[in-house]
């Protein structure tokens, strides 16, 4: 049955994009404001359940790339998004019928409801990626056969361009390097494919999720009940099926800089729990691994995301800063992320981390 994304769903789905962003994806915030204003002017924005797309729909995922500490100098004029559909449609030749997130987190959640106001458009309730990840060939859509090129590009001058290429990492690569030269953001169109085949490759319900996410810490506070406990026993409830707490402690030391498009480094945590060995987190515009004396606490592809003691949201990559206290809560991925064809795309290896994946829970 489908359902609308208001003005009143908002401030929920931001909250639940920057858990499921974990650390990455862009500042949900902006991405929040930006869809507000599109609502406003055009109206609520259709969500539909991926297994209710009629087969023959014309799809394309959208969002925006580059470091997540850039989005926050460099303010999107809020067209860049639209010139990108655009020349897509041109492209191909295609009228699209639906427009998708390509990752669950961050501003790539609320981006989306933006265009799709704007062009009187549905959005998919589903995603690619199941959170946020740095790299546009980690994708279910690439795992299981949907052509990355190609790929409409924008930025906030009006400088448009198009890849054509026959590898998702050689999209990646190319525009990741236009994305550098426009000035570290930019806004792509990619993944056409119908409705059957969205169907087979999505990560189902993530918009539905993101608000439920965020409802649920809203009603927890509203009702003086634990936010964390409550989200914990949300997540239970869903498709991810497992959610915990694996440390909390002080923010200690940032080390991060923008390299290659990205933003790296590495946040160091301290316990609250005296003698307790400090919990290192490596970042690559996501929070990627949680070790602590030799210990993987939790490794992508399961999220890792940091949620502020007092208020229980997420803290981005970009605005951590010595002396949060923070909560390190990790959450297994569905099924679909952990084949083996997706784990050779986004598991520990295709980061260079030299760990085996374990599933947050499970033994193997």
């Amino acid at each position: 049955m489908r359902t609308h994304i208001t003005l009143d769903d908002l401030d929920d789905l931001a909250v639940g994009a920057a858990i499921l962003g974990t650390g990455g994806g862009g500042d949900p915030y902006m991405g929040k404001l930006m869809a507000r204003a599109a609502i406003e002017a055009h109206g609520p924005v259709p969500l539909i359940p991926v297994d209710e797309l009629p087969d023959a729909f014309n799809i394309v995922a959208c969002g925006a790339m580059g470091a997540p500490t850039i989005l926050i100098e460099k303010l999107p004029s809020g067209e860049e998004m639209g010139r990108a559909l655009d020349l897509y449609e041109r492209y191909t030749g295609r009228t699209l019928d639906a427009l998708i997130p390509f990752e669950a987190g961050g501003i790539n959640s609320t981006i989306p409801l933006m265009a799709a106001a704007k062009r009187g458009l549905p959005v998919v309730d589903a995603d690619g990626m199941g959170r946020a990840f740095p790299q546009l060939e980690m994708e279910t859509f690439n795992v299981y056969g949907v052509p990355a090129a190609p790929v409409a590009i924008a930025d906030e001058r009006g400088n448009t361009g198009i890849i054509e290429v026959q590898a998702a990492a050689k999209s990646e690569w190319i525009a990741r390097g236009l994305t550098i030269r426009m000035g570290g953001q930019s806004f792509i169109a990619n993944y056409g494919m119908d409705g059957a085949t969205c169907r087979r490759v999505s990560v189902p319900g993530t918009v539905s999720l993101a608000l439920g996410i965020g409802r649920t810490m809203r009603e927890a506070k509203a009702q003086h009940r634990d936010s964390l406990d409550s989200l914990i026993e949300f997540f239970a409830g869903t498709h991810y099926e497992e959610a915990r707490v694996v440390g909390s402690g002080k923010v200690v030391d940032v080390s991060r800089r923008v390299q290659n498009g990205w933003s790296v480094g590495i946040v160091t945590i301290e316990p609250f729990q005296r003698g307790a060995e400090p919990i290192r987190i490596q970042i690559q515009n996501e929070n990627l691994v949680a070790e602590q004396a030799g210990e993987i606490l939790a490794i992508v592809p399961d999220l890792i995301s940091l949620l502020d003691v007092d208020t229980g949201e997420a803290i981005t990559t970009e605005r951590l800063r010595y002396g949060q206290r923070v909560n390190i809560l990790a959450v297994r991925v569905p099924p679909i992320m952990r084949t083996p064809e997706a784990l050779d795309v986004f598991g520990p290896k295709a980061f260079g981390l030299d760990h085996a994946y374990r599933p947050l829970g499970l033994s193997t």
